[in-house]
């Protein structure tokens, strides 16, 4: 059974920073394709960052163009964890953040590319 348990979320005010991790379990993710993807109330979830295994241990970084510059994805496949740094947050990044899975590789950005999902973590960012 593979679970994706997401942590770190909270409330910030704007210009904060938060730290989300997600800690994978039930098999070794080393090679997946691991993402974070974030639903607003009243949206549609909607892609944030992804990281995809290129060769080796080099991954390669993707981001959404909201967030590209100011958040970072990073993992550490011995730990099984994937994380989100998120700088200089705005209201607008206010949402329930999810981590996913696949072993599908490459620049996968649309939720049907993903197997596997997390229960989110609320990200709340006040003016």
């Amino acid at each position: 059974q593979v679970h994706l348990v997401e942590s770190g979320g909270g409330l910030v005010q704007a210009g904060g920073s938060l730290r989300l991790s997600c800690a994978a379990s039930g098999r070794t993710f080393s090679g997946y394709t691991m993402g974070w993807f974030r639903q607003a109330p009243g949206k549609e979830r909607e892609f944030v960052a992804t990281t995809n295994w290129i060769s080796g241990n080099t991954y390669y970084a993707n981001y959404a163009d909201s967030v590209e510059g100011r958040f970072t994805i990073s993992r550490d496949d011995a730990k099984n964890t994937v994380n989100l740094q998120m700088n200089t947050l705005k209201p607008e990044d206010t949402a329930l953040y999810y981590c996913a899975a696949t072993a599908k590789r490459g620049r996968i950005t649309g939720t049907e590319g993903y197997d596997y999902w997390g229960q989110g973590t609320q990200v709340t960012v006040s003016s």
